[in-house]
């Protein structure tokens, strides 16, 4: 009789504890920090491009730079190319034993993706190609795409901490990093308008 109540309460235990949510491997204050700075830098990018006119919008400072126009196409490129990155990543099996070769902390990601004093050439893929006829459409564009984004990382239980992803590119950085990286990459674009704005030859007929 005692075996038979052991193995009962053997058995509601299991039961118990496979109807459990599969743990996320990203705390809840990591989850909020990464949303926060996915609505974040969506605001700021937004907010740089209020009240702009078609001529502020496409000024280039010179030939080989690029208006904020395509500062905003690029951003919507590299931000579905580097989201579908790591949704790849996540998909395949963790490495955590490559945790050892990240060096970089969250905050040095951050703070190096808003350090503009160190350029990068962009990736063929990210290169802006004036796919949008207005910009209106070019904003609702990134707003939808970023929006989704971010209602994904409320929910997502992929092991972001687990899943390095090591290229020639680039140093080691978990898929969490990578987000970080992502979310950060519109902030130093938002840094390049505010930059543009103040070249002496930008229009200044905004209406204020």
């Amino acid at each position: 009789m005692k075996k038979v109540g052991m193995l009962l309460f053997t058995a509601i235990m299991l039961s118990a504890f496979s109807i459990l949510p599969s743990r996320t491997s990203i705390h809840i204050d990591e989850r909020e920090f990464l949303v926060n700075q996915f609505q974040q830098t969506r605001d700021q990018l937004l907010k740089s491009l209020e009240g702009l006119t078609d001529a502020q919008l496409k000024f280039k400072p010179a030939q080989d730079r690029w208006s904020i126009n395509e500062c905003l196409e690029h951003i919507i490129l590299a931000e579905k190319g580097m989201y579908d990155m790591e949704q790849k990543l996540v998909k395949e099996a963790p490495n955590p034993e490559k945790r050892k070769e990240i060096t970089a902390t969250d905050e040095d990601i951050i703070k190096r993706m808003n350090d503009r004093s160190h350029k990068a050439k962009a990736p063929e893929f990210a290169i802006p190609k004036g796919t949008y006829a207005t910009t209106a459409e070019e904003i609702q564009a990134f707003t939808d795409q970023r929006n989704r984004i971010i209602e994904e990382i409320k929910v997502t239980q992929d092991d972001l901490r687990n899943h390095v992803l090591i290229t020639p590119n680039m140093p080691p950085v978990d898929a969490y990093q990578f987000l970080l990286m992502m979310a950060n990459h519109s902030a130093r674009h938002t840094q390049q308008i505010e930059e543009i704005k103040t070249d002496p030859a930008y229009p200044k007929d905004a209406l204020q």
